[in-house]
């Protein structure tokens, strides 16, 4: 199979390369934004061989794996930019839902969800199935912003800080075109929705639908501190909202997030 863009894709307006071999994806959309691509343009592949995660990870992928990044060049404040993450999230899982539903059919209603991790991962099961990044510069008067979307599909890597699962495993059997043309379309929908930052109301009110743990004890960790509490919700700004023991509610701007106390943070 070749990469495609899905048909609401395509009529939109959006470009795409696709590379049988690149070092990362993120990069080479960042690349061009630098070098004055405008947008909106996808970069694709099945082997990224120097790809990174959130906080700069590596993240080594077989080949049948789906790296793509989207470059959108925008008139925006990075604090704006920093929520397109969210609809980013339940594109893909929207995006996921869509090409699995014979898999969950098969395997129950609950067997397949797909669950939105603080502040960009998507889970099944308690295991990262999905990792998104988000990176944003100013070029000349605007901001171009890569938001890069990786899928475990035939594999999935090992020692993480989050277990890892590949949809492989989960008796998902697709390709990463397949997903990709999904995703390409599901990505219109919601950015549309997100609408520069103007839409992020109801794209807070959805992610919470599908939030991971939301009620539940997590644990925080960042810059060698720990943060313990109830994951309450996210704020108008995408913050992670924690209510510690004392009754204190904590906004959270970065961090790797743990569900439960601290205890399984540190073993993680």
């Amino acid at each position: 199979m070749t990469f495609t863009l899905g048909p609401r894709a395509a009529s939109s307006g959006y470009r795409l390369e696709a590379f049988d071999e690149i070092g990362s994806t993120n990069v080479e959309a960042m690349e061009r934004g630098r070098a004055g691509d405008r947008g909106s343009i996808w970069f694709v592949t099945t082997m990224q061989t120097a790809g990174r995660g959130r906080r700069q990870r590596a993240w080594i992928a077989p080949r049948g794996n789906l790296a793509s990044s989207v470059l959108e060049v925008l008139s925006i404040a990075p604090s704006t930019a920093a929520t397109l993450g969210f609809a980013a999230g339940l594109a893909i899982a929207a995006a996921l839902q869509k090409v699995s539903i014979e898999a969950a059919l098969r395997a129950g209603p609950q067997a397949l969800r797909y669950d939105l991790k603080w502040p960009n991962d998507v889970l099944v099961g308690g295991r990262k199935l999905v990792g998104i990044s988000l990176d944003a510069e100013i070029v000349d008067d605007r901001l171009a912003i890569v938001v890069g979307i990786g899928t475990n599909i035939v594999g999935a890597p090992q020692g993480t800080p989050t277990p890892a699962i590949s949809l492989a495993d989960l008796g998902v059997q697709i390709s990463a075109e397949e997903l990709f043309s999904a995703l390409s379309d599901s990505w219109v929908e919601f950015r549309g929705i997100w609408d520069n930052g103007r839409g992020f109301g109801e794209i807070r009110r959805l992610w919470l639908e599908r939030a991971a743990n939301l009620g539940q004890p997590i644990a925080i960790t960042s810059s060698g501190s720990t943060i313990e509490g109830i994951f309450e919700t996210i704020d108008a700004q995408g913050c992670l909202m924690v209510r510690t023991a004392s009754g204190q509610l904590l906004p959270i701007t970065a961090g790797d997030v743990f569900f439960g106390t601290a205890a399984s943070a540190r073993s993680a």
